[in-house]
């Protein structure tokens, strides 16, 4: 008989703690739900080149001149192709972190802004080939997802 009310009184006890157990849980407050966001970003690049193609020349400087029409802004980027490589292709803009980035006289790196440029490229000084080419505006749409 002491055996089964032993039993008892911890079947209690333990149908008391959960209990509340239970009610310290729903007391709680709840997590507040939080959306999914997204860091975005949007680059635009030119991707432009030189080569030589019957590889006469041998070791070369190529120097890429880009223009901002709008501004009239001039952004350079001078490499040295060596003598075995017959040319190079280079980015426009890079981030000035880059060894190689395109900058004006004063130093200050190539930001890509929506608008109509002009290129060049000087191989030893004299103006080999150029063109140009527009940037678009762009803009990131972010969709904002629920849980």
């Amino acid at each position: 008989m002491i055996s089964s009310l032993l039993s008892a009184a911890g079947l209690v006890r333990l149908a008391l703690r959960g209990t509340v157990l239970l009610l310290a849980l729903w007391l709680l407050p709840a997590p507040a739900a939080q959306a999914q966001t997204w860091m975005v970003s949007t680059t635009a690049q030119v991707k432009m080149g030189i080569l030589d193609k019957y590889g006469s020349l041998g070791q070369f400087t190529a120097t890429f001149v880009v223009r901002e029409e709008k501004s009239g802004k001039e952004y350079l980027l001078t490499k040295e192709v060596p003598k075995g490589e017959s040319g190079l292709d280079v980015l426009f803009p890079t981030e000035a972190s880059e060894p190689n980035y395109f900058k004006t006289a004063g130093g200050a790196g190539a930001v890509a802004v929506a608008g109509l440029y002009t290129w060049e490229c000087r191989v030893n000084g004299k103006r080999a080939v150029g063109g140009r080419f527009t940037f678009p505006e762009t803009a990131n749409d972010v969709s904002v997802i629920n849980k």
